[in-house]
């Protein structure tokens, strides 16, 4: 266990890792392109180095220095079986996107993950990848270890019943190697990293509102890019802030895609003072500064409210906002967060029981948390049930606390952020 400190206030600029969710994107499609791909600012978590690792063995010359990292792609044909099972770690992004690619080539794979993998369901990309020719064996029908059988696909009409970047993406990268037109429709917008990432690389792809149709066989180019901050991992300090009195944190360089700064604009209609400063454009996205401090406005007249049509574009953001609602006198509702209880942890289930610990009163629901807020946290033991988003957000509820808090694993946090704790001590002035 290590014991986080309560602190005065969070003060001072920090640059977030880069964003793991278009790291994993620019490091798969690189990989099936032609020439080099070179990528600047690539995150230090082990999640997107599972990607890489899986790149490897699949034949693909990938070379790392520091945060640099250039991938010599193979074409959309070039890929070769590796003689061992792909080992994706904690990484649900590896194991679903990889899985779409796979599923073109002729070629048997297999693909495994650490225990958390292991419970965290894939029916909802195994389904499409059946209906467009793969042979897929799962255990139980949905759970690793999966053996895909590809190649020989036939381009699909596809709606996904729960709205996931994640399995659209799968469907939409096996589109690149199908016969015929691969149609997804999406009646709720989730983040749109893969459909700029393919228009980036040169794939043919047209995306009109909810239809994203995929174009078989063009072959794609290197390019280079500089992967902005990541917004979620942004968030807790963002968080610390709104809560700490005196606070005033700058985070630098965070990407402000429209697709995944909505928690940005949920918390300009709440009030909370955030100055966003767009600044540059890399490929196709786009980053910029926020400055954010302290404010007693929030949630003081009624609950903040997380609606089920606000969830998919904010899924990874919900654990520090949830501790944000802990915080103002009103309190917070979450709605449509189902998918929570399918990640590395069940969240919804980690953030109630660790808050209650804390002196909160918080019930679940199936989709959701009500959360009274009003109430000063206390000091506590906290499981963080080996999830780095838990870790990180309770390391931020600790701040505000009466009194120290114990988390039982924080080095977990190095799975997205594996600066997290320097940044705590620059911006509150003490270590993990």
């Amino acid at each position: 266990m290590k014991n986080i400190q309560p602190c005065r206030c969070l003060r001072g600029s920090v640059q977030p890792p880069g964003d793991k969710s278009i790291a994993h994107r620019y490091a798969m499609i690189g990989a099936i392109a032609s020439g080099d791909t070179l990528l600047f600012n690539y995150p230090a978590g082990r999640d997107v180095h599972s990607t890489l690792s899986c790149l490897r063995q699949l034949g693909v010359p990938v070379e790392t220095q520091g945060t640099e990292v250039r991938i010599e792609g193979r074409g959309l044909h070039g890929l070769k079986a590796s003689h061992q099972p792909l080992d994706v770690g904690n990484s649900g992004t590896t194991i679903r996107l990889l899985s779409g690619i796979l599923a073109g080539q002729p070629f048997r794979t297999c693909l495994q993950g650490d225990e958390s993998i292991a419970r965290r369901p894939m029916r909802r990309i195994i389904a499409p990848l059946r209906q467009m020719g793969a042979s897929i064996e799962a255990r139980e029908g949905s759970f690793t270890p999966l053996e895909i059988r590809g190649g020989g696909l036939q381009g699909i009409d596809f709606q996904p019943q729960t709205p996931s970047a994640q399995v659209k993406s799968c469907v939409m990268l096996a589109g690149l190697y199908a016969r015929g037109i691969t149609r997804v429709f999406e009646p709720v917008a989730t983040r749109n990293h893969t459909e700029l990432a393919l228009g980036h690389f040169g794939a043919a792809l047209h995306a009109d509102g909810a239809r994203i149709e995929v174009q078989p066989g063009k072959e794609m180019r290197g390019v280079t890019m500089h992967i902005p901050g990541d917004i979620s991992s942004a968030m807790f300090w963002i968080v610390g802030a709104l809560i700490r009195p005196g606070s005033e944190v700058i985070l630098e360089n965070v990407g402000l895609n429209p697709s995944r700064d909505a928690v940005l604009r949920l918390l300009a209609r709440w009030g909370a003072p955030i100055e966003i400063q767009p600044s540059m454009q890399t490929g196709m996205e786009v980053a910029g500064s926020l400055t954010v401090r302290y404010s007693d406005r929030l949630g003081r007249r009624e609950p903040l409210e997380v609606q089920p049509e606000d969830v998919p574009l904010m899924i990874d953001e919900i654990p520090a906002l949830a501790i944000l609602g802990a915080h103002v006198p009103c309190g917070m509702k979450i709605r449509g967060a189902e998918e929570l209880r399918v990640k590395e942890s069940d969240r919804l289930k980690a953030l109630a029981e660790n808050l209650q610990r804390m002196g909160a009163a918080v019930s679940e629901t199936t989709d959701g948390l009500d959360i009274e807020g009003g109430r000063t946290l206390h000091g506590s033991d906290i499981r963080t049930f080996g999830d780095h988003r838990i870790a990180m957000a309770f390391t931020i509820a600790a701040l505000a606390a009466d009194s120290p808090v114990a988390l039982d694993d924080p080095g977990c946090a190095a799975v997205s952020y594996p600066d997290f704790y320097e940044h705590l001590q620059a911006l509150a002035g003490q270590t993990a």
